[in-house]
């Protein structure tokens, strides 16, 4: 659902998570086991267009999409995975990541998510500093509607020819899981 979500956004992306290990103490020895999911391979995507990459925890989809920005089109495409727990996207849109600031696309983001979806989606501990010689924006992301809350974080980079998002979001429970992940999608993103 995040993913298809994030799809439908086109200026945006959404979602993610990743496995946690479970201790469970053996009675018997007493002592404590470790029970740790299958390893998750992660994968490489290529942005062909822009050959922006970024590695996902398992093979992720593109979407491609038009988007309307003051009423000229903007290329944009949207790759994501779905896991059981949440989602990891990121998005890159053709055309200067400085257009708007930085802030604005994160608000555009936060009401289109609640336009597709019916639920709010807030930002906070909203950060902007550079990475890189760009101008990045980092915030995490919440929405408390519901039985189960939802926690997520993205960064938005504004590239000279592309803006750029990375996304996950997943129940509030993942939150350690959830943030691990979304640095290892910004560790592996390279933007030539």
């Amino acid at each position: 659902m995040l993913f298809s979500a994030s799809v439908a956004l086109a200026t945006g992306g959404v979602p993610a998570s990743a496995g946690a290990e479970t201790a469970a103490p053996a009675p018997q020895l007493n002592v404590t086991a470790v029970l740790a999911e299958p390893a998750v391979e992660w994968v490489k995507t290529t942005d062909a267009p822009s050959g922006i990459t970024i590695e996902f925890p398992g093979k992720a989809t593109v979407r491609k999409a038009t988007v309307s920005i003051d009423g000229k089109p903007v290329e944009a495409r949207v790759y994501g995975l779905d896991t059981a727990d949440g989602g990891a996207s990121f998005s890159v849109h053709d055309m200067p990541g400085d257009r708007y600031p930085l802030e604005d696309n994160l608000q555009r983001f936060l009401e289109l998510y609640m336009v597709n979806t019916a639920e709010p989606l807030e930002s906070s501990d909203v950060r902007k500093h550079t990475v890189d010689g760009r101008s990045v924006l980092d915030a995490r992301l919440t929405s408390e509607t519901g039985s189960n809350p939802a926690v997520g974080f993205t960064r938005l980079i504004a590239d000279d020819d592309h803006l750029v998002q990375v996304i996950v979001l997943g129940p509030e429970s993942m939150e350690k899981a959830l943030e691990a992940m979304h640095e290892r999608l910004l560790d592996s993103l390279r933007i030539p």
